[in-house]
């Protein structure tokens, strides 16, 4: 797995930039969302599974929503070491390993799904689907080191929005299985999927590069976790992704337990949510490139509590179609959010940078590495959020049959998020230089704040 390496990368000098260093990222883009793409789907697999999962397999819905809070949890701290693991082996490879890595809970899940399984074997089986969780860290990590800061937040957007994208298509795949095969088919969806698999990681090895510069940096992931701002923006991403998975996981379940959805007719809305979420992504990261992300993600928990709201009172009054407005609302705000809230990580790096005095290329390479490092550990911590939001439902259920408790919770929670993101930054506005053509060594125009 030696691979291509690039010994030599700076995509904020213009002319490299122009010249090949665009060509080049954008090509590792294409082929880093495909993986992702599909990690993504491994990740959520069991939230898919669920819906096949009837009354013969003996799991109630408390059951069910714990199976779909491991995968979630495993997905959650795995992205650690996937983080580290790109500037230990290098971007290419590690995308050709995670890919294939991904063909161990397909086949498993394959084994195992019928009836008379135990519980214990699915719950196993379940934690390793997790692993498709940590394909996000590694290749935001990756994407974000290959292009420059003025485009990160498209970049990064669309990388991520392409991986996102992973959840409503397996569910779709699932749609179509149950609605052609039945229910009793689950076998089906991992037919699909491990073909892809086996793609995935081919492309990779035939299309992606190593950056040499990345690999050679192996310490940034330690000093950024000693930076409080990494773990600011990590609270602020529970309140983004981590609501974007953890409402993918559990909204088929929701219909179900809570509205007497049959599994087709929860599988054919559980889709609409995330492919809305997914496919705004890269908006809330254009929107953030244009206006600043802080003012983006700081209107953004505004409108999610707004919308948390509805929730609340449709799932008091039992009103499903209000229910699916505030919901699928709360998909395509958790979307954007996780555009705008990406955008800022870069930003707040490079702005660190200037203020200990750096400038030029000094500044832009503190700003690629420790961005690049500190996004693993935010996502890590925001992918928990996606945990929490499934305890919370499977405790809800439990305690009072529905889950207006557990969306009362999460309105508490967008209204703290609101506060520490005008706290932190907004309150004392932080603007960021960015290099011009004009300006390449000593920034003084065209300000991208945070």
């Amino acid at each position: 797995m030696a691979g291509r390496w690039i010994e030599e990368w700076d995509p904020e000098d213009e002319t490299f930039w122009k010249e090949k260093g665009e060509r080049i990222a954008r090509r590792n883009l294409v082929f880093s969302v495909l993986s992702e793409h599909i990690g993504f789907s491994i990740w959520t697999l069991f939230s898919v599974m669920v819906l096949f999962m009837g009354p013969e397999y003996g799991i109630d819905p408390a059951g069910k929503f714990f199976l779909i809070a491991t995968a979630t949890l495993v997905g959650a701290l795995i992205r650690v070491p996937y983080t580290f693991a790109v500037a230990k082996f290098g971007g290419r490879n590690w995308t050709i390993f995670s890919a294939l890595l991904l063909l161990l809970p397909a086949g498993a899940t394959y084994a195992v799904m019928e009836p008379g399984t135990s519980y214990n074997t699915f719950l196993a089986v379940a934690a390793l689907a997790g692993v498709g969780g940590g394909n996000f860290a590694s290749s935001m990590t990756n994407i974000n080191a290959f292009f420059p800061l003025r485009k990160k937040g498209w970049a990064l957007g669309l990388n991520a929005g392409g991986g996102n994208i992973g959840v409503p298509v397996i569910q779709l795949v699932s749609l179509l299985v149950i609605g052609t095969a039945g229910a009793a088919q689950p076998r089906l969806v991992l037919g699909i999927y491990i073909p892809l698999i086996v793609i995935a990681a081919v492309c990779a090895a035939l299309f992606m590069d190593n950056l040499a510069p990345v690999k050679n940096d192996t310490g940034a992931v330690k000093e950024a976790a000693r930076d409080a701002h990494t773990w600011i923006m990590a609270f602020l991403y529970i309140g983004t992704f981590g609501s974007f998975i953890g409402y993918s996981f559990a909204f088929g379940l929701v219909l179900q337990t809570q509205f007497g959805r049959t599994p087709l007719q929860a599988a054919s809305l559980t889709f609409i949510g995330p492919l809305l979420g997914s496919l705004i992504r890269p908006v809330g990261g254009a929107l953030a490139d244009r206006f600043g992300g802080a003012r983006i993600t700081l209107g953004n928990f505004v409108a999610m509590a707004a919308a948390t709201s509805v929730v609340i009172a449709a799932s008091v009054q039992k009103s499903l179609p209000v229910f699916l407005v505030g919901f699928i609302a709360l998909f395509v705000l958790s979307g954007l959010g996780n555009g705008s809230t990406y955008k800022m990580i870069p930003g707040i790096f490079q702005n660190k940078a200037l203020a200990k005095g750096m400038t030029g290329e000094e500044a832009d390479a503190y700003g690629r590495r420790l961005s690049g490092a500190s996004m693993g550990l935010i996502g890590a911590v925001g992918a928990i959020g996606g945990l929490g939001i499934n305890l919370a439902f499977r405790q809800s259920f439990l305690t009072a049959g529905t889950g207006t408790a557990a969306f009362v919770s999460f309105l508490a929670f967008y209204a703290v998020c609101t506060l520490v993101t005008w706290a932190v930054y907004l309150r004392r506005p932080v603007v960021v230089p960015v290099r011009t053509a004009e300006t390449e060594t000593e920034p003084q125009r065209g300000l991208a704040r945070v």
